[in-house]
């Protein structure tokens, strides 16, 4: 309870109503006295109005004005002391800076003339002219403003005087009106009830309609949106998702299961991160699966010529940074060998290049990898589910071209009309897994597996219109816009 509050009361019990608190309180502060009046309000002890109104306050060359006269008349003093005139050249230095401003306005007003090099007066006594610009500021002073809005409009366009914006209050007495503020309590205490003073206390009533404070809280960044996007699609069709959290591969099953030769140049250290602790991983546990990968590159077999190379198991069991999520996928068929049954598996996450880094390329990105393993299944099956599955994504145009895998044989690059470029664009690549991959982990020759796989940055960069990716990840990334995009919705064309 603030003394003002009781000032306001003890007013509004003498007087009824209080018209004007700019009246009644003229030495209050309008914040002060309106938070007092809010907390009035709260307890239905008073009502009250705002009335909004602009004055002027004066410059301190306003203020300089009002105390010595305008410019001008100093100037025009200045000239009738000066009996042959005063010197154009000494103005400045009799008037300062706003030498030019007296000499304009004194001419303006007919005060001066001009005499060869010098200022002469028209007037014999500055008593007899009207100091106007001094008066007007008087007035200003007097009432806050000017009823002529064109003085009050130049008087701004010299800087003279500065508008301020003037809050009075109207106050009138509320229902709950008293001389005194009684104190209201805000919860029941176990004391209270204890007691049973909650019976006769007062309470503070609840304000149902305020709005708490939004904690502030983390954002998913885009990727992580369109990423589940992604993930409902393949549970939507029966997939079921892949352990992706081993980043670190032995090029065993990074490259050698996926039939990918130890010459091939994605095998380069140009391409791919080699980590130098540990430099080697262990072997497979499995012996026989081991010789027959050996078997298949290296002398052919399972009805394939192989590569015919001598085939190393130390460069086999180099560790690598996975260069793509089939390190996972080569994994999980294994397993599947051991109980061959139809499967849907899929895996998002990140894969690593040694890559120049450029507004398209970084040297970690996302893959989305699907995998479908069945019985006889056909070129054709592939093209079927791949429009089956892109027709969730919004995307219904599509065109196959054939292209070249290590591991897929027959594969094909995946084409999708884009509206805004104008163009195909790729937007994944897919193939059905070779013999040569497959039948060494022990599954049945009439086992196909269908794979593809996209990135996940190129949807996400075209959904949320970033050209470059330094913007999506990285260092660059705006962090506003990380917290207030919403989510994705897979609708439109990639």
């Amino acid at each position: 309870m603030s003394d003002l509050q009781l000032t306001i009361l003890k007013a509004l019990g003498e007087k009824g109503s209080i018209p004007d608190s700019s009246v009644e309180f003229p030495n209050e502060d309008s914040q002060q006295l309106q938070a007092a009046l809010n907390s009035l309000l709260a307890r239905s002890m008073i009502t009250y109005k705002t009335k909004e109104t602009e004055t002027y306050n004066l410059t301190d060359e306003a203020k300089e004005i009002v105390s010595l006269g305008s410019h001008e008349y100093r100037l025009l003093n200045k000239v009738i002391e000066s009996l042959e005139g005063l010197k154009i050249s000494e103005i400045d230095s009799v008037m300062g800076k706003n030498g030019k401003i007296a000499q304009g306005r004194a001419f303006k007003n007919g005060w001066i003339s001009k005499d060869g090099d010098k200022l002469v007066a028209k007037v014999e006594d500055s008593s007899s002219v009207q100091d106007t610009t001094a008066e007007q500021l008087k007035e200003i002073v007097a009432t806050g403003s000017l009823s002529n809005k064109k003085d009050l409009a130049d008087l701004k366009k010299r800087k003279l005087i500065a508008p301020v914006k003037v809050f009075t209050f109207s106050i009138e007495k509320g229902p709950e009106f008293a001389l005194e503020i009684k104190q209201l309590e805000t919860d029941i205490t176990s004391d209270m009830i204890l007691s049973g003073s909650w019976k006769s206390a007062s309470f503070k009533p609840y304000n149902f309609n305020t709005e708490g404070e939004l904690p502030h809280s983390g954002a998913l960044h885009p990727l992580n949106k369109v990423r589940e996007e992604f993930r409902q699609i393949f549970f939507s069709l029966g997939f079921s998702e892949m352990p992706s959290n081993q980043y670190v591969e032995s090029g065993f099953w990074n490259f050698d299961t996926l039939f990918v030769p130890q010459q091939h140049p994605a095998r380069d250290l140009q391409d791919t991160f080699y980590l130098k602790d540990p430099k080697t991983a262990l072997p497979p546990s499995d012996k026989e699966y081991l010789e027959n990968i050996k078997a298949v590159h290296q002398d052919g077999a399972f009805g394939s010529i192989g590569y015919r190379y001598p085939w190393h198991l130390n460069e086999s069991l180099r560790t690598v940074l996975r260069t793509h999520t089939t390190a996972i996928s080569s994994r999980m068929l294994k397993e599947l060998a051991k109980d061959p049954k139809p499967t849907r598996l899929f895996s998002i996450d990140r894969v690593f290049r040694n890559e120049a880094v450029d507004a398209t390329h970084l040297a970690e990105f996302h893959q989305v990898e699907g995998v479908f393993a069945d019985y006889n299944l056909t070129l054709g099956d592939l093209i079927g589910f791949m429009q089956q599955f892109f027709e969730k994504m919004g995307v219904t145009n599509l065109r196959f071209k054939p292209t070249y895998n290590p591991y897929t044989e027959p594969s094909m690059e995946i084409f999708s009309w884009h509206e805004g470029l104008g163009k195909w664009v790729e937007i994944g690549n897919s193939g059905l897994f070779r013999p040569e991959m497959l039948e060494p982990m022990g599954l049945p020759k009439n086992m196909r597996v269908l794979g593809w796989g996209l990135s996940l940055e190129r949807p996400t960069m075209i959904k949320y219109g970033v050209s470059n990716i330094r913007e999506l990840l990285g260092h660059k990334v705006d962090l506003d816009f990380i917290e207030n995009n919403p989510a994705a919705r897979l609708e439109v064309d990639i």
